[in-house]
């Protein structure tokens, strides 16, 4: 991996989140100059905290807020949270508006306290950002059937201000190559906050690299030895930067978006496709409930409902076996994935 030395940082951002702001009233004294000496930090959620952790080694301690068995996007922090933030050396997050409780923090933090490190782990991956219904095809087909011009309300000004709305599925790390180039960012952004210790952020990150190669491995290997194209997620589909690395297809009667509903239709549609493939296992989110999933076992042909995750959290039983990113990717995702394509 080649470590850019390009500034990742954000800093002075022009503007303040009001709630954000009022919360950090008269906390001015204990952050505007930290500890003194860079080691400590916040993420944005649980991935990004055990990748912060990671990349710190023994120099710095990232925390999480996010409870156990809870994800961060979707979140909201209490009052505390922003002079907790405030009074450490650095805040790691994403700049996608799923996580708009973190972009506001992070704007305050621009303002108001420059002595925190804002590190936008987006940053050089968002020509790889695909949008929520990139692989949702059904409903473009159904806009089309409609009689709806898809160009409607979807114009070349919308196309502009794409990355500022941050209409995209933020789901990145589920793709250990882009999970590499996240890693990598955060090491840039900690080596420029912190110049001592720039080449032993760079090195660690270099070895986690060396990890998330073996987990690119085993999905290649499912890949290269799966008995079908395709497997069923009964629940909103995380894993769409899977499908584009891979060559997956992962059909959802939810689709991308964690907002869509299943209809009755989708669902039939969904139990048609499990016995015309001959799938035995059908894939949930571990973090949604697992009802669709039993629904589409008892009336189809598949056997078995096996849980995946979308690795942006964790629970309670994980958390206590001391899982990280790559536990669940190699302990929970890539035997589930090899189940459900027949890839054993």
């Amino acid at each position: 991996m080649t470590h850019s030395r390009r500034s990742v940082l954000r800093r002075g951002a022009g503007f303040a989140v009001a709630g954000a702001a009022a919360s950090l009233a008269g906390c001015s004294d204990a952050a505007s100059g930290g500890s003194g000496e860079f080691d400590s930090g916040y993420a944005a959620f649980f991935t990004l905290h055990d990748w912060a952790n990671q990349v710190a080694g023994d120099h710095a301690t990232f925390e999480d807020p996010v409870d156990v068995g809870r994800l961060g996007h979707g979140w909201t922090p209490d009052g505390n949270l922003a002079a907790d933030v405030a009074s450490t050396d650095a805040f790691v997050y994403l700049d996608n508006s799923e996580f708009s409780w973190a972009q506001d923090l992070a704007a305050t933090l621009e303002e108001d306290y420059d002595t925190v490190a804002v590190i936008d782990g987006l940053a050089g991956v968002e020509d790889d950002l695909l949008d929520w219904d990139h692989s949702h095809e059904e409903e473009g087909e159904n806009r089309e059937e409609d009689g709806h011009d898809e160009e409607d309300g979807h114009d070349e000004e919308e196309e502009e201000n794409h990355d500022e709305s941050g209409q995209y599925d933020p789901h990145v790390w589920v793709d250990p190559v882009l999970a590499a180039d996240v890693v990598d960012t955060i090491a840039a952004g900690l080596g420029e906050a912190d110049p001592d210790n720039a080449d032993a952020y760079a090195d660690n990150a270099d070895a986690y690299a060396e990890e998330l190669d073996a987990v690119d491995a085993a999905f290649q290997s499912i890949a290269e030895n799966a008995a079908r194209d395709v497997a069923v997620m009964a629940g909103h589909n995380s894993f769409q930067y899977l499908e584009a690395r891979y060559g997956f297809r992962l059909h959802s009667p939810v689709g991308v978006s964690p907002q869509n509903e299943p209809t009755q239709s989708e669902i039939a549609d969904t139990i048609e496709l499990v016995n015309t493939e001959g799938i035995d296992a059908v894939l949930y989110d571990r973090f949604e409930s697992s009802t669709l999933a039993e629904s589409i076992v008892e009336n189809s042909d598949a056997t078995e409902a096996i849980p995946v995750t979308p690795a942006g959290g964790t629970t309670r039983e994980w958390n206590d076996a001391g899982y990280g990113y790559l536990e669940q990717m190699t302990e929970v995702n890539v035997p589930a994935f090899e189940r459900a394509f027949d890839a054993q």
